[in-house]
């Protein structure tokens, strides 16, 4: 058995800054290589604390908070992207991530998101208005305007 700290939240298996044991094969062959999970040693063990004021600040508390949320994204407007993309072309070099859009959100004004609540609805490659949505909470969804900008 492999005892590793978890960066991440791990469906079945804990959250960040939860130190657990798994199969040794577990973890060096899925955990990782994703960097879901380092190696629990005792200099890691006092990084857990970083690991989880990071992941905190990131992460939607409850449903008031949720709500919360939601109002900062509605009172951004249009979020705007600028992106690589061939010159006199509508067509981006590559596709936009949810990495770019929360970045963007942020730069806005708009709160810290995690990555992966974020919703494209399939990649999104071209210059112009998009529509994305932020699962916030099972119960709360945001929509956000984004306008992607052809830039080099």
């Amino acid at each position: 058995m492999a005892k590793i700290i978890l960066t991440t939240d791990v469906a079945n298996l804990g959250g960040p800054g939860d130190i657990v044991e798994v199969k040794d094969g577990y973890a060096r062959n899925y955990l990782l290589p994703r960097g879901y999970a380092i190696v629990a040693s005792k200099g890691a063990e006092k990084n857990v604390q970083t690991i989880r004021r990071t992941q905190e600040t990131r992460r939607i508390r409850d449903l008031d908070h949720a709500k919360e949320v939601k109002n900062q994204l509605e009172q951004l407007g249009t979020v705007e992207l600028v992106a690589k993309a061939a010159e006199g072309s509508k067509k981006l070099f590559g596709s936009v991530t949810t990495g770019d859009i929360v970045a963007a959100i942020k730069a806005a004004g708009g709160p810290l998101l995690d990555k992966r609540i974020i919703e494209t609805g399939g990649h999104i490659k071209t210059v112009g208005k998009h529509q994305v949505s932020a699962k916030l909470h099972p119960t709360v969804e945001a929509g956000v305007r984004l306008e992607i900008k052809a830039g080099q």
